[in-house]
């Protein structure tokens, strides 16, 4: 195992989730003001309500696909009888839906904060590198169910799992031997997404943080009509 591939894949997903948590605490206590998603609805609202409920529905079911997909212990695949086959194909299919109606979505929010001259004036660098980031994520996935094709025994995502489930328990010299010899696909995907973690603190991105669930139980607003006198 080289020396690339332990520092990539075995000290490199520590260093990005350390820099994640720790500077998302000092910006939540330094700069709360800035702690936002600088929304640019008043500019233009047709593209984002379209683009944003695309994206999201889609990010969303990528985000827990990766999460149940990838830290669920083999073990208990075993124990409901899913064979590792089978939940690549799941995985293959859920996957590319969900990945294509996120790639919808950001298409449209990526074209309207390029083309729309008063978007793009309110945009920060940030706000557009990271959404070139996520789509250059977004597309390395899709590009991965094609590459997973050609293997359906679901070995080279058993890799994956094992490495995400070893990075979890802290062996990092097991996780980078893992995913030591899968496609340069996964690879390229898998620092990417390290990477991400690494701005997140830094982006927009820490408005996920901040999911206003006081709305579900605070009290009703009162709202009554105005008769005119």
């Amino acid at each position: 195992m080289s020396y690339f591939n332990t520092l990539a894949f075995g000290v490199y997903p520590y260093i990005a989730m350390s820099t994640l948590l720790l500077a998302s605490w000092i910006r939540y206590d330094r700069e709360q003001y800035s702690w936002k998603a600088s929304s640019s609805q008043l500019l233009e609202k047709k593209q984002l309500r379209l683009g944003s409920i695309l994206f999201h529905i889609g990010v969303l079911g990528i985000f827990f696909g990766h999460l149940f997909g990838l830290l669920t212990p083999l073990e208990l695949w075993h124990m409901l009888g899913v064979e590792a086959s089978l939940k690549q194909l799941v995985a293959m299919v859920a996957g590319g839906l969900f990945g294509l109606i996120c790639f919808a979505g950001l298409s449209i929010l990526i074209i309207r904060r390029l083309s729309n001259p008063r978007v793009r004036a309110s945009s920060k660098k940030m706000d557009i590198i990271i959404l070139l980031l996520l789509y250059a994520q977004l597309v390395l996935g899709l590009i991965s169910i094609f590459v997973s094709m050609g293997h359906l025994d679901g070995k080279e995502m058993t890799k994956l799992m094992l490495w995400a489930q070893n990075i979890m328990t802290f062996d990092m010299i097991d996780a980078a031997a893992y995913i030591s010899d899968v496609h340069w696909i996964f690879k390229a995907h898998v620092l990417l997404g390290m990477t991400l973690f690494m701005l997140f603190p830094f982006s927009r991105l820490v408005h996920m943080f901040s999911v206003p669930l006081q709305y579900l139980t605070r009290q009703h607003q009162i709202v009554r009509k105005r008769f005119a006198r």
